[in-house]
């Protein structure tokens, strides 16, 4: 019977799971996939996440796996037309890590497995929760064959199942969504040299490409459309970046592609009873600008010790609800700074988009701006 039940084993779960086995918790992960997804997925990670996992001792390793980003290039028509450096964004980390989500996860999963072999269970769905205000228990169902289903009872019960949550559903929980306009492709292909620790956002008129360097000698390419797509091709997909860029991708090459149309859900709360939501169960982020990942890490790092108070049986309300509501105002922060990186990337008549290149070079041309610019961009 652990003191704490994690519903999902992705990146927030496992973080959060290492903080309170540190602090001699006893915890379970119920994660249902029985192998990590091997593709990149989710590959920023921002000076404040990197600070609170140095907390669980996985910072330095991912520093040396992953692609220090120390700079950003905005081009258009085959001219520069600003550059911001993230060297003044943090004193020990002045950079935005690039680390594909499978290296994250599996350094997570290593720390916890250190802390405790028991303490992540694969192959294990949740179905149900109940709550009678002194224990939480889940029901568990088996996801390989021939397995048997199973209840886990515990003090508290922490979902950080995913913006599809389950557990929101299953706790009442009501969420608001946002959908967007913008719709976009992506790939992994192999790097040609250049920019090698630089993002570059191509501002073209039929909309934004942007292009982040990957461990591994490859750069993932993100291009904005006009309307929903199915994943493209190698292809195709390089096909779209050279008419915008004029830059040929080699398709062979390629090791991942996807098609997405962002949208942004906040839960109307974090808490009920004895179970928290975290991640992107209790705010969904637009992938645009990377930060929903790091803001569900900086979830778990303030929910941790307010949950380690609960168990030793302190009260918590007051805490609880101020972790609530500085969460949900960090969430509409995020979620603000999603749409403005969004905006910037939308198609523009020549005019128009000559008028925001002068902006953004004039902005990028004032050191002050820069640094402000440059800080809201790395989530400080």
């Amino acid at each position: 019977m652990p003191d704490v039940v994690i519903v999902g084993g992705g990146p927030v779960g496992l973080y959060l799971a290492a903080l309170l086995l540190q602090e001699g918790v006893e915890v379970r992960v119920l994660e249902q996939r029985l192998q990590r997804e091997p593709h990149s997925r989710a590959i920023g990670i921002h000076p404040p996440a990197l600070a609170v996992l140095g907390g669980v001792g996985v910072a330095s390793a991912m520093v040396d796996a992953g692609v220090q980003i120390r700079s950003g290039l905005a081009v258009s028509g085959g001219k520069a037309v600003g550059a911001m450096s993230f060297a003044s964004v943090s004193e020990r980390f002045p950079f935005v890590l690039s680390l594909p989500q499978f290296t994250t996860e599996s350094l997570l999963e290593q720390r916890v497995n250190q802390l405790d072999g028991n303490a992540l269970v694969r192959g294990a769905r949740v179905t149900d929760v109940t709550d009678d205000g002194g224990r939480v228990t889940v029901a568990v169902e088996a996801c390989q064959p021939g397995g048997t289903g199973s209840q886990i009872t515990a003090g508290l019960m922490v979902a950080a199942d995913g913006s599809r949550s389950l557990m929101r559903s299953l706790l009442g929980i009501q969420a608001t969504c946002r959908t967007y306009p913008d719709h976009y492709v992506m790939g992994d292909f192999a790097a040609d040299g250049e920019h090698l620790q630089e993002a570059v956002l191509y501002l073209e008129a039929a909309g934004i490409v942007e292009s982040f360097p990957l461990p591994g000698g490859l750069r993932r390419w993100v291009v904005r459309l006009r309307r929903p797509a199915r994943v493209p091709n190698a292809v195709d997909l390089a096909r779209m970046v050279y008419l915008r860029t004029g830059i040929r991708l080699d398709p062979a090459t390629n090791t991942m592609l996807s098609a997405f149309s962002p949208r942004s859900t906040v839960a109307c709360r974090s808490v009920a009873g004895r179970a928290v939501l975290v991640g992107d169960a209790a705010h969904e982020i637009s992938p645009i600008g990377g930060q929903g990942m790091n803001l569900g890490w900086l979830d778990a790092a303030e929910l941790a010790p307010i949950i380690v108070a609960a168990l030793a049986g302190r009260t918590v309300g007051r805490r609880l609800h101020g972790y609530a509501a500085g969460r949900r105002k960090a969430a509409r922060v995020a979620r603000w700074q999603s749409e403005v990186n969004m905006k910037l990337g939308r198609p523009l008549a020549p005019p128009f988009l000559a008028l925001r290149n002068r902006a953004i070079g004039g902005v990028a041309s004032m050191p002050a701006a820069n640094r402000m610019v440059a800080r809201r961009f790395t989530m400080q």
